[in-house]
């Protein structure tokens, strides 16, 4: 596959987004069929994604299932839903079918969408002339920033807290922690509670708080999250599902609203850019994904873009949690760095931390070293063509980025690759949507201080 910009450190890299455009514009030429993929979720809303694939039994159903099968596992994770509709090919629903089966290849995607949902997964054939149609639904969120506010983001590698005061933010703080690899609840009850107390020290009382997490939250409940990974499923229930709920109380019978992290960044880049339509994106502990509509508002996506495919490669780099590769957890996170980090001659000590090993080449970055740069040179690329293939899922104009891998000299380096990868690739789309970074300040504490305007006083 031949890319107008290349990733210095990876020479195998094939962006969905050119893969995308390759496959359908072949299918076309062949008299392809239409394809359309309906994706169900709670409340009875489904979304609708339609393409063009090759014909049935034309020498193509292998190409046909491998292509789609990355479109389904891409709109499960954007859309997020207990139910896969397939319209217009029986071969290809056959062969969705069978992965998304309690032992079949997607069986990871099939069990934490059947949990988050609590329904049976399912994967369901329709004839093209009954096709699904699109039943979707938002909400306005967030911009209240009167009164005092405690503003929380749980990162998997620091926590943030912010006291905010009238929409101004009296204080900050940044601390390290490991919730990942804490098996007993009371750890991160406790530094949460912690990192609470601290912000509320510095205002006069506390009239509501706004919590930033990964993971799927309903009604202010914890669904699933990975800051919980190590935690029994019998604890999960009985000590964590509550866990906001529950530390919320210590401040008295006040406001509370989670929300989903990938969801906060949209949220303050909207904020920041009085303007909407705009996907924002954490590069962390993980990639963290949200979204604000044209209406200003968050459409119930999972927007879980960490497990989306961006590399069609399958010899890219497994995750190991969901046990698929070429997924944006390790294109776009401190997994990144550190998968690139021997390409670039880079030998890291392993007995540190992940954390601390993005500060190693943190550190190198500031001083100068070639091969850092090289790094983000080569994680900008990988993001110029990942907003290609999530423009195909999302209407953009702004794409915000933020979090720990951005910070510093980095950030920018990322920035000008993906701009450079738009510009080359896809001017159409370079025209419309404009790539912003905040400030240094906003970067790393920006999603607490967005959190905390999400619950509004009544």
């Amino acid at each position: 596959m031949k890319l107008k910009v290349n990733a210095r450190l990876d020479a195998d890299f094939m962006p969905m987004a050119l893969v995308y455009r390759d496959f359908t514009d072949r299918a076309k030429k062949a008299n392809g069929q239409s394809l359309v993929i309906g994706i169900e979720r709670n409340g009875g809303f489904v979304s609708v994604f339609e393409t063009t694939v090759f014909p049935d039994g034309q020498g193509h159903d292998e190409e046909n299932l491998e292509f789609v099968e990355r479109l389904v596992k891409s709109l499960l994770w954007i859309r997020g839903g207990w139910k896969v509709i397939i319209a217009g090919s029986r071969k290809i629903y056959e062969g969705i079918d069978k992965a998304y089966k309690a032992n079949g290849s997607r069986k990871f995607d099939f069990d934490f969408m059947a949990g988050v949902y609590e329904k049976e997964f399912t994967v369901e054939y329709r004839d093209i002339e009954d096709a699904p149609v699109n039943k979707e639904s938002a909400t306005p969120v967030g911009r209240h920033l009167d009164g005092c506010r405690i503003g929380f983001d749980a990162g998997g590698s620091d926590r943030k807290v912010s006291a905010v005061v009238n929409g101004e933010s009296v204080f900050s703080e940044e601390v390290v922690w490991f919730p990942k690899l804490n098996a007993d609840p009371q750890y991160q009850y406790d530094g949460i509670l912690s990192a609470m107390k601290s912000a509320a020290e510095h205002m006069p009382r506390v009239d509501a708080i706004g919590v930033s997490s990964a993971g799927v939250y309903i009604d202010n409940k914890i669904m699933v999250a990975s800051l919980f990974l190590k935690v029994p499923k019998d604890e999960f229930e009985k000590r964590v599902k509550t866990m906001y709920i529950d530390i919320a109380k210590e401040f008295g019978d006040v406001p509370l609203e989670v929300a989903n992290d990938g969801d906060v960044t949209a949220l303050a880049g909207a904020m920041d850019l009085n303007d909407n339509n705009v996907l924002g994106i954490a590069m962390g502990t993980s990639e963290a994904g949200g979204y604000v509509d044209g209406a200003g508002n968050i459409t119930g996506w999972l927007n879980e873009l960490a497990f989306v495919p961006c590399d069609y490669n399958k010899n890219a780099m497994v995750d190991e949690w969901s046990g698929d590769y070429g997924c944006g957890v390790k294109y776009f996170s401190q997994d990144a760095v550190i998968k690139l980090a021997p390409a670039a001659g880079i030998v890291l000590d392993e007995a540190l931390s992940p954390a601390e090993k993005l500060k190693v080449v943190q550190g190198l970055m500031k001083e100068g070293d070639e091969r850092a740069a090289a790094i983000y040179d080569t994680i900008g690329v990988y993001f110029g063509y990942a907003i290609a293939y999530y423009s195909l899922f999302y209407d953009i104009k702004h794409v915000l980025i933020m979090g720990r891998v951005t910070s510093g000299e980095g950030g920018v380096i990322i920035l000008e690759k993906a701009n450079e990868v738009l510009e080359k690739e896809f001017p159409e789309l370079a025209k419309k949507c404009v790539l912003h970074i905040p400030d240094e300040s906003s970067r790393r504490v920006g999603q607490s201080i967005a959190a905390a305007s999400l619950p509004e006083i009544k």
